[in-house]
């Protein structure tokens, strides 16, 4: 405990408490979240989550694992295995929600998942959190920032934060018109956080940016 306090980023040993229903196993990390007001998390969902995502474990000092049967969720033992041995765990915040034909329809950020949204969503509705659905906190397709890929190619990284902060959000999907189909196709996605971290930078949100409503109406009526 004492390593983890002062040395927070420094790799710790993995320990694996064994023991009955009640026995006390979780009294370890229960107790360590005495000392500290935040960085231990529940590794419970990154561990099982099929898409890789892991948002919540960003910045956790203590990611701990109540009993769960790793057997039953595909590649959670070389999950398990790549957090214990690798030096920095690469954390995703961010997924895009696709449908059956693997057509874009929004997309879901750990902010979105962690942040004030789920508790005004249950104030309204009742229920827990386990209640809530991908579709009740995700950002649908037609309010999603875009930018054009020619746009892109021309702007500076400067110009790409300033217009994040403008609109109040961390991401931006950047697109392009498919030669073969003319529909809109997405290229890359910019995160303000990455853009931080990439330049050393805590970039908090604050020319206007274009949806993906703004842009398919624009193309329906110039065609």
């Amino acid at each position: 405990m004492a390593c983890a306090l002062r040395d927070p980023f420094q790799p710790l040993p993995y320990l694996f408490l064994y023991g009955g229903e009640n026995c006390g196993k979780s009294t370890f990390h229960e107790s360590f979240s005495c000392l500290i007001t935040k960085g231990i998390e529940s590794a419970n969902q990154a561990l099982t989550s099929q898409s890789g995502f892991n948002g919540e474990l960003a910045g956790a000092i203590i990611a701990y694992v109540e009993e769960i049967d790793i057997s039953k969720t595909p590649g959670a033992h070389s999950k398990l295995k790549e957090w214990v041995v690798a030096r920095m765990i690469p954390i995703r915040r961010m997924l895009l929600v696709t449908d059956a034909d693997g057509k874009i329809q929004g997309l879901i950020t750990s902010r979105d998942i962690q942040g004030e949204k789920p508790m005004k969503i249950l104030e309204k509705t009742g229920g827990s959190f386990r209640d809530l659905l991908v579709g009740d906190l995700m950002t649908l397709k037609s309010k999603l920032e875009v930018l054009l890929m020619g746009d892109v190619l021309r702007a500076k990284v400067g110009d790409i934060i300033a217009t994040l902060k403008e609109v109040d959000r961390q991401h931006a999907i950047v697109v392009d018109t498919d030669p073969h189909s003319g529909e809109l196709a997405v290229r890359g996605i910019f995160s303000l956080a990455q853009i931080g971290r990439q330049l050393g930078l805590e970039i908090s949100p604050t020319q206007r940016a274009t949806t993906f409503a703004d842009l398919e109406w624009a193309m329906h009526h110039h065609s």
